[in-house]
C-alpha cells in the first residue's frame, strides 16, 4: 500500500494524463503516477483541482485532509462499499447488548496486554530500570476483566490501566525529551504532540478501511455514539496504539531522529512539529507502516498496514458470523 504526503503550503494538486502533478508559483515540486496509489493525505493550505478530484474518486483512491497542525478534518471517498449487509449486521451488533460487552471487553485487555509487553520489551533490553509497580497495575487491571463488567465500567478500568502504562512510558525515553503525563487538548509537550498526531494517522488510515471495506465506522462499540466521533475506527485503533504509534515515538525520539529543536509551540494549542520535521516524520512513517516483520503469534510475514486490512476483514467476520475476534497483540 503506497500513500503521498503532501505538505509544501500554497501548492496545488492538478491531474495530467494518468499522473498527478504538484506545483507551486509554476514550478513543479513532484509528479505522482496513479498507478499502485492507494492514498493521498493533504496537510494544511493545499488547493485540488475538481479534474484531480475526479480522477482520484475515479481511480478508488482516498484523499484525507489535515489541518496545517495535523488536526483531522475529513476524508475525500469514492461512493460507498454496496456491502449493505455488514452495515445492517453492524447495527444489530450495537443493539445486542452481549456482544457489545463481549467484543468491547476483548479490545480493553488487548489493548492492556499490548502496553504490558511493551514495557516487558523495554526492561529486558534495560534491565536497569524499575516497572515493576506498573506491570502490577496492568495486572490488577487485567484482573478485573475477568468479571466481564458491562461497558462503562470497562472504560474506567481501562483509563486505569492506560495512566499506569503512561507512567512506565515515561521511564522509556533516553535523549533529551521526556514525557510526564498524557496530555491531548492540546498536547503540552513535544512527546505528548508525537503521540496525538500518530494515533490521528493511524485513526485516519483505520476509518479509510472500514468505509472501503462497507462499515459504518461511526457505530462502535467499546467507544460510545457521540456526534461526529468515528467509534468504530477509535475501536479498531486501541489494539494499535501502544505496539505501533507508541513504540514508533521511541523510535523517533530515542534515535534522534526528531528531537526538541523541531517543535515550534503555540501558547493555546501546544506543540506542532515545522515543516522539515515534518517531511522527515512522514518518510519514517511510511518506512514503519510498510515495513515487513514476522507476526509472533500466527508466524505471518505482515506489515502493519496489511494488519490493519487483516484485522478489519476479521472484524467483518466477527460481526457478521458472530466469530470471536482475535485482536493483534504484542508480549
Amino acid at each position: 500500500m503506497k500513500v503521498i504526503y503532501i505538505t509544501e503550503q500554497g501548492s496545488v494538486v492538478r491531474k495530467t494524463s494518468r499522473r498527478l502533478v504538484v506545483s507551486k508559483e509554476e514550478r513543479t515540486l513532484a509528479e505522482i503516477p496513479a498507478i499502485g496509489l492507494d492514498g493521498i493525505v493533504i496537510f494544511g493550505n493545499i488547493q485540488m483541482t475538481s479534474q484531480a478530484m475526479g480522477f482520484l474518486l475515479d481511480s478508488g483512491i482516498h484523499v484525507s485532509f489535515l489541518s496545517s497542525k495535523g488536526k483531522y478534518k475529513g476524508t475525500l471517498i469514492p461512493a460507498q462499499s454496496k456491502n449493505v449487509l455488514l452495515r445492517i449486521a453492524q447495527y444489530e451488533r450495537y443493539l445486542d447488548e452481549e456482544f457489545q460487552r463481549q467484543h468491547a471487553s476483548v479490545l480493553v485487555e488487548a489493548k492492556i496486554r499490548n502496553g504490558r509487553g511493551l514495557i516487558k520489551r523495554y526492561s529486558r533490553n534495560y534491565p536497569e530500570l524499575e516497572f515493576d509497580d506498573e506491570i502490577s497495575g496492568l495486572d490488577s487491571a487485567l484482573k478485573k476483566l475477568e468479571a466481564k463488567p458491562e461497558v462503562p465500567v470497562l472504560l474506567g478500568i481501562e483509563g486505569q490501566a492506560t495512566a499506569t502504562y503512561f507512567r512506565a512510558f515515561g521511564k522509556m525515553f533516553r535523549k533529551e525529551m521526556d514525557f510526564s503525563v498524557r496530555s491531548r487538548r492540546p498536547p503540552k509537550d513535544p512527546v505528548n504532540a508525537l503521540l496525538s498526531f500518530g494515533y490521528t494517522l493511524v485513526t485516519n488510515e483505520t476509518f479509510s478501511l472500514l468505509l472501503a471495506i462497507g462499515f459504518d465506522p461511526y457505530i462502535g462499540y467499546l467507544h460510545q455514539i457521540d456526534y461526529g466521533r468515528p467509534s468504530l475506527a477509535l475501536d479498531m485503533v486501541e489494539e494499535f496504539r501502544h505496539p505501533i504509534v507508541d513504540r514508533f515515538t521511541l523510535y523517533l525520539v530515542n534515535n534522534r531522529i526528531i528531537s526538541g529543536e523541531d517543535f515550534f509551540e503555540n501558547e493555546e494549542r501546544g506543540f506542532f512539529l515545522k515543516p522539515e520535521a515534518l517531511k522527515r516524520y512522514f518518510e519514517q512513517y511510511e518506512k514503519r507502516m510498510n515495513e515487513v516483520f514476522q507476526n509472533q503469534f500466527t508466524g505471518e510475514k505482515v506489515s502493519y498496514r496489511s494488519l490493519f486490512r487483516q484485522q478489519a476483514y476479521k472484524l467483518s467476520k466477527t460481526i457478521q458470523a458472530r466469530v470471536p475476534y482475535t485482536p493483534y497483540r504484542i508480549e
